[in-house]
């Protein structure tokens, strides 16, 4: 008797929790519809012939950039696109990714590019490969340049008494192991890589801007910071102006009959049911364990920042 009253207060408890997931989960879809719609009534589809793909933050994945100017190259009511680029650099594979994508699309469909706050390193990168390239005058624009960080805490596993060891093949599989100092060959072969990418980083910035850049170009690429208006001075923009300038500027000379609005596109959600249970899981996931995996995570990247 009192293991049948166990296992039906046991099941209660179970269809309580059950039934407030569910609750928790249809809300979350119907306050992601109200988003959706709200975020369409300000994007003004019905007119806007010119679309906008926000670049924010450090680039450290080219997918959802990509699949954005994927959808903007398909949508046929669009006929240009402007990348709102407000990002300070990132990770170099992801950065030549998304520059070499928005080559191909330009050649089917303009595109523009407006600075906000800041377009340095990989966020100019990607701005380059566009048509023309409008920044604020005070916009952080530039550092043209490559880094890679190493640190050797050598010592401090010495003062901790720490002695990590290390079974490698290959005499270059723990360059940059942070117990010890890069050997002198070490660091010949990163000031090659380093430099590799930096005459890449230069040369795809002159495939599309060989006849704007004034001065050399080398000079000019060393890692530093200019104003948007020093910038244009020095050819690295060709504009002065916010986002619905260049909007503006490009109505105009696309001549567009219709009346002047942007279209801020978004990434493509799904919104099936499972694919939201999915969504809060891998959210949960993320929250628990991101931060971990960052400190864990020592490996030194090749960045352009």
């Amino acid at each position: 008797m009192t293991s049948s009253k166990n296992t039906k207060a046991l099941f209660g408890i179970f269809a309580m929790v059950f039934v407030f997931f569910v609750i928790l989960v249809v809300f979350a879809y119907f306050t992601m519809n109200a988003f959706n719609e709200t975020s369409l009534v300000q994007k003004k589809s019905n007119k806007a012939h010119i679309g906008v793909i926000t670049v924010e933050g450090v680039i450290m994945d080219s997918k959802d950039t990509i699949e954005m100017l994927q959808n903007a190259e398909e949508d046929k009511q669009l006929q240009a696109i402007i990348l709102r680029i407000d990002s300070p650099g990132g990770a170099v594979g992801p950065t030549q990714e998304i520059y070499e994508e928005i080559q191909r699309i330009d050649k089917k469909k303009p595109i523009y590019a407006s600075f906000g706050s800041i377009a340095a390193s990989g966020g100019y990168y990607i701005g380059a490969a566009t048509r023309k390239i409008w920044a604020n005058p005070g916009t952080l624009t530039g550092s043209i340049g490559v880094i890679m960080e190493f640190m050797d805490l050598s010592k401090l596993y010495e003062f901790a008494k720490v002695s990590p060891q290390t079974v490698k093949a290959g005499r270059y599989k723990d360059a940059g192991n942070p117990a010890r100092a890069l050997t002198p060959e070490e660091k010949d072969m990163m000031d090659k890589l380093i430099a590799g990418v930096h005459k890449q980083f230069i040369g795809d910035i002159m495939k599309r801007r060989a006849g704007k850049i004034k001065g050399d170009i080398t000079e000019l690429a060393q890692g530093q910071i200019f104003s948007g208006e020093s910038a244009m001075e020095a050819g690295l923009v060709d504009s002065m102006g916010s986002l619905w300038t260049a909007g503006r500027a490009i109505h105009t000379d696309l001549k567009i009959k219709d009346e002047f609005a942007l279209k801020f596109i978004d990434k493509k959600k799904k919104m099936g049911f499972l694919d939201l249970m999915g969504s809060l899981e891998e959210s949960v996931s993320k929250l628990n364990f991101n931060s971990l995996a960052e400190m864990a995570n020592t490996k030194p990247r090749l960045m352009f920042k």
